[in-house]
C-alpha cells in the first residue's frame, strides 16, 4: 500500500473524511517523510487532521503543544471516541490522572499527549516524556511564538529548546495567519531545520472587506453604532483599550441591542459567561479587546466590525477570519481615522526595552551564577513580564544568554563581552521596533489604498493575486479597476531585490504608482514605482 493509500484510509476509515483539503495531504506528507513542516492555513480549514492522521501513521507517541485547555479537552475527547489513546496535561488535570497518563505513555500505549507550554518547563514533565521518545512534536497556535506574532506568549520562548530535550522529534508548527516575517522567526525559534512551509488558504471569498473613513471620533462613533444596529447579528466589535469595550457595549445595550463586553481586566468567569452566551446566541454582540482571540470558533458571525486601526495586518485579518466561518456571506469593516494610528503606534511599542534594561537584565542573568527562573530575573530587575521577555530576546538573539528547556535562562558559554552584547542586542531591538512601525504603516496603506483590498491582503501573506475581487468596498466602486498598476513592471511579485541603504527584500505588491517591498531588516517600505526605475534604486539579489 502506497504511502498516499494509507494517508486516504486513515482519513476516511478514522476520522470520516472523504477527500483532503487543499494543502492538507501535502503537510502529512512532509511529516511522514520525516521534515519539519510549517503549516500556515485558514481557521477551520483543517490543521488539526494534519497531526492528527500523520501521527497514527508514524510510530512513536505525538506530543502537541496548545495554549487553549478547552481545545485541548475537546481534542482528547474526541480522538478518545476513535479509538486513539490520548491524555492531555495541564493544571486542571488531577495529579492520579496525570501519573496514569506517564503510566501509558511508557508503555507505549498513548498516541497523542496534550499539553500547555508552561508545562514544558516543569523538569518533571519533560523527563517524563523524554522517556518515552515522542516522534512528532507538534505546536498549534505557533504564531504565539513570535513577537511579530498577534497573540505573543513568552512561555513559547522556551518550545525550541523543549524540542532538544525531547530528543528532537520531527516539529509540526501550526497557525491560521502568519505573514512571511512571522514565519521566518517561528521556523527559527522552533530550530526547524529546512523545514517545509505550505501556506494555503487566506483567500475568504465570501467575506466582504470595506473601509469606512471619518475625520471627527464622534461622528465615526455616531456611524458604527448605526451600522451595528443595522447589521443582522451575531457579529463582533474589536476596540483598542478595555474602557472603550465596556463604554461601547453599554451604548450599545441603549441602542436595544444584546451586547457585552469581553477584555483581559475582567475575571475569567465572566469572560467565559460572554464568551459561552455568544456561542450560544445569547448575544447579538460582543465589544472585545484582542483578548477575545483564540478558541473563538463560532461558524455564524455575520459580521466583525474594527473600531480602530489594528496593529497589523496580520492580527486584522485573524480577527476578521471569525465572521463567515460557515461559508455564507459575511462583512468586515474598518471604522478609521488616521489620527487613531498614534494609538496604535504606542501600543506597538508596549513591549520595548532601552539599553540600559537590557543591560540590567545580562547583569542579572550573569551575576547568578548559574541557571536563574524568569521569576526571579522579574524580582531583581523589576521589569515587566513583557519586557522581561524582550529583553531575553535579544540577548539571546546575539549570543549572551540561552533559554533552557525548563524556562531557565543562563549565561552562554561563548558570550560576547558584556559591552559588546548590550550594544548588539540594543541594536536588534532598533531593527524590531523599526520593523514595527513598516508593519502599521501597511495597516495605514490597507485602510487608505484604492486597489483591491482582498488582493492587497493576499499580497501581504505571500498568496498569487488573480485580479480585483469585484467583492470589497473599491471593487464596487470601480476605483480598484482604475488603480491598477500598468503592465510594464520593472520586477515580478516575489522577486528578492536588494536597495543599497535598506539591504535586501521581497517585492511583495504593486499599489497604484508604487511598489511595496518587505526588506529583511527594516520592514515594509512604499517606494514610489517612478523613481525606483529612474534612480535605479533597486537591483535584482
Amino acid at each position: 500500500m502506497t504511502a498516499e493509500d494509507r494517508i486516504d484510509r486513515v482519513a476516511r476509515e478514522t476520522f470520516g473524511f472523504e477527500r483532503l483539503r487543499a494543502g492538507q495531504r501535502e503537510a502529512i506528507e512532509a511529516v511522514l517523510a520525516g521534515r519539519d513542516t510549517l503549516v500556515v492555513m485558514s481557521t477551520g480549514s483543517g490543521k488539526s487532521a494534519i497531526y492528527q492522521i500523520a501521527a497514527l501513521l508514524i510510530p512513536g507517541a505525538t506530543v502537541v503543544v496548545s495554549p487553549l485547555i478547552a481545545l485541548q479537552r475537546e481534542q482528547v475527547d474526541d480522538l478518545r471516541e476513535r479509538a486513539a489513546g490520548a491524555a492531555q496535561l495541564n493544571s486542571t488535570v488531577p495529579a492520579a490522572e496525570r501519573d496514569a497518563a506517564f503510566a501509558e505513555l511508557a508503555e507505549d500505549a498513548l498516541e497523542f499527549v496534550f499539553l500547555a507550554p508552561e508545562q514544558l518547563a516543569n523538569p518533571e514533565v519533560l523527563d517524563e516524556l523524554a522517556i518515552a521518545r515522542p516522534s512528532l512534536l507538534v505546536v498549534d497556535e505557533a504564531h504565539c511564538i513570535s513577537e511579530w506574532g498577534h497573540d505573543f506568549r513568552p512561555e513559547y520562548l522556551r518550545l525550541g529548546a523543549a524540542a532538544e530535550a525531547l530528543g528532537r522529534p520531527a516539529i509540526l508548527a501550526l497557525t491560521a495567519t502568519a505573514a512571511p516575517p512571522v514565519r521566518e522567526e517561528i521556523a527559527s525559534r522552533l530550530g526547524m531545520r529546512d523545514p517545509v512551509v505550505i501556506v494555503r488558504g487566506f483567500d475568504r471569498p465570501n467575506i466582504r472587506l470595506a473601509v469606512a473613513r471619518f475625520h471627527d471620533e464622534d461622528r465615526k462613533l455616531r456611524a458604527l453604532r448605526e451600522h451595528v444596529a443595522a447589521a443582522a447579528p451575531p457579529g463582533i466589535v474589536y476596540v483598542a483599550t478595555r474602557r472603550a469595550a465596556e463604554e461601547l457595549a453599554a451604548e450599545l445595550r441603549s441602542d436595544g441591542l444584546r451586547a457585552a463586553s469581553y477584555h483581559g481586566g475582567m475575571r475569567s468567569a465572566d469572560r467565559d459567561e460572554v464568551q459561552e452566551r455568544f456561542m450560544d446566541d445569547d448575544l447579538d454582540v460582543v465589544v472585545a479587546t484582542t483578548a477575545f482571540g483564540m478558541g473563538v470558533d463560532k461558524p455564524n458571525v455575520r459580521w466583525v466590525v474594527h473600531a480602530e486601526i489594528a496593529e497589523s495586518l496580520d492580527s486584522y485579518y485573524q480577527e476578521v477570519g471569525r465572521a463567515g466561518r460557515d461559508g455564507e456571506p459575511a462583512e468586515a469593516v474598518l471604522f478609521y481615522r488616521t489620527e487613531d494610528l498614534g494609538l496604535r503606534r504606542f501600543f506597538s511599542g508596549g513591549g520595548q526595552v532601552d539599553v540600559d534594561e537590557i543591560g540590567t537584565v545580562l547583569a542579572a542573568v550573569e551575576d547568578a551564577g548559574g541557571p536563574v527562573q524568569p521569576s526571579r530575573l522579574q524580582d531583581e530587575t523589576e521589569l515587566s513580564q513583557t519586557k522581561l521577555a524582550t529583553a531575553v530576546s535579544r540577548l539571546e538573539e546575539v549570543g549572551a544568554v540561552e533559554v533552557l528547556p525548563d524556562g531557565e535562562v543562563a549565561p552562554a558559554e561563548d558570550r560576547p563581552p558584556r559591552k559588546e552584547a548590550i550594544s548588539a542586542a540594543a541594536d536588534v531591538e532598533a531593527r524590531r521596533r523599526a520593523f514595527d512601525r513598516s508593519r502599521v504603516d501597511m495597516m495605514r496603506a490597507y485602510a487608505e489604498t484604492d486597489t483591491c483590498r482582498r488582493g492587497f491582503v493576499l499580497s501581504y501573506f505571500g498568496e498569487p493575486v488573480d485580479g480585483p475581487c469585484g467583492h470589497c468596498d473599491n471593487c464596487e466602486a470601480g476605483r480598484a479597476e482604475a488603480a491598477a498598476p500598468p503592465a510594464d513592471l520593472p520586477f515580478d511579485v516575489g522577486a528578492r531585490v536588494a536597495h543599497e541603504q535598506w539591504g535586501e527584500g521581497v517585492v511583495q505588491r504593486y499599489d497604484d504608482e508604487a511598489l511595496v517591498v518587505l526588506f529583511d531588516d527594516v520592514g515594509y517600505k512604499t517606494l514610489a514605482l517612478e523613481l525606483v526605475v529612474e534612480r535605479d534604486l533597486l537591483r535584482a539579489a
